[in-house]
């Protein structure tokens, strides 16, 4: 302190006994900070123990740098290899359209196919799946809702051969719909006939679940009755399985010796993603670069986005989806109405009575309190599956 001479210095400042403030940003010249420091018999070793914290601090943030740049990559690498299908949304004008609502989550149209063709894609550098008219139906239609908090996942089937107004076409089975229109008729129909806007479209290939399916290292399934046999079908013992990805395939597309056919194919299929969900969050396979890097390929393999989704929009899902449990994800079928034949085929007829609050409660994001009390009905998917 100014006035003191060196005989008051145990009397000055105690402050000035504390170590000096460590700063990346400090700008004092050479000179002075090479100085020894007042009151201190070591102010060499100071000044050294100060240079060691600061280039430790350096080194570290260069190594997590490092290991944020590489997983940046990692991540972008296994995004882009995601196909991208170009003009998947249908061209009609808005106020043909439901309208959306705001902060009500996000929806997405699952459309699953037995088999995916690759064609390039007009100005991208990605692939998206081949549709030529009147080539293929699509197999599985799913309509999967996530909640605006991202704390709930709520995904309706509804069955390929539900009975409903096609635009442009009459009336037929809803699986036409891809067929004579591709994906951007396929989210028309399905938007006339629920009132819901579909945010995205994701187009799965079943046969490429094989991979993934390995990929986890399989998956349990039970089988709650021994089913025998019937025509082309395979046998089923009861009690649990464990199912690689070529007999996981066997299990999601039969539907023969089901009493409810399709219907029963769609609560398989359900069953099926609900059992490759949990092996995926209990196997380590998120903890586990090995596996986690073969089933992002997998699914890279498996699944095709719509075009409007971006890799920073898959990041940011995945990102706020990370505390999502499979007890947090419902499936359920669309109300069913029961089985007609029309024009000589046979069609599932849709209860739109008790599908219309449903619609509702997806289309305001009110998934959770619809659930809460219709938890019960046929509809949900129970733990018991046949």
């Amino acid at each position: 302190m100014p006035g003191m001479d060196s005989k008051d210095d145990a009397r000055h400042d105690p402050a000035a006994d504390q170590p000096a403030h460590l700063s990346l940003f400090d700008e004092r010249p050479a000179a002075e900070s090479d100085g020894p420091e007042p009151g201190r018999a070591d102010g060499g070793r100071g000044r050294r123990t100060r240079r060691v914290l600061i280039w430790a601090l350096v080194a570290l943030l260069v190594v997590l740098g490092g290991g944020v740049g590489a997983l940046y990559w990692t991540a972008n690498h296994y995004a882009s290899s995601v196909q991208r299908i170009p003009d998947a949304f249908p061209t009609v004008p808005e106020s043909a359209q439901p309208k959306p609502v705001p902060n009500s989550g996000m929806t997405f149209l699952l459309v699953g196919l037995d088999a995916r063709s690759d064609v390039p894609t007009t100005g991208a550098e990605a692939e998206g799946p081949a549709w030529k008219v009147g080539a293929a139906r699509s197999d599985t239609m799913m309509l999967m809702h996530i909640a605006a908090d991202r704390r709930s996942v709520s995904v309706v089937s509804i069955a390929r051969d539900t009975w409903v107004d096609i635009p442009g076409h009459g009336q037929a089975k809803i699986n036409a719909a891809y067929s004579w229109g591709g994906p951007a008729l396929m989210i028309q129909t399905v938007q006339d006939l629920t009132g819901i806007r579909i945010d995205h479209l994701a187009v799965i290939d079943w046969d490429g679940f094989r991979s993934l399916t390995d990929a986890v290292g399989g998956v349990d399934i039970t089988i709650p009755k021994t089913i025998e046999a019937v025509g082309g079908a395979r046998h089923w013992d009861a009690g649990t399985q464990h199912m690689d990805g070529d007999t996981a395939l066997q299990y999601v597309r039969e539907r023969h010796g089901l009493p409810g056919g399709d219907l029963d194919r769609t609560k398989r299929q359900q069953n099926f993603l609900r059992a490759l969900m949990k092996q995926t969050l209990s196997s380590g396979t998120l903890s586990s670069p090995t596996r986690l890097g073969g089933l992002l390929k997998s699914v890279g393999d498996v699944v095709s986005v719509d075009d409007k989704l971006s890799n920073s929009d898959l990041y940011d899902l995945a990102w706020s989806m990370r505390n999502l449990r499979v007890g947090d994800v419902t499936f359920m079928n669309a109300p069913f109405g029961g089985f007609e034949t029309i024009d000589g085929q046979a069609a599932v007829k849709l209860d739109r009575n008790a599908a219309a609050p449903l619609w509702e409660a997806m289309r305001n994001d009110r998934m959770v309190q619809y659930l809460a009390e219709h938890r019960t009905t046929s509809d949900v998917l129970g733990d018991s599956v046949r």
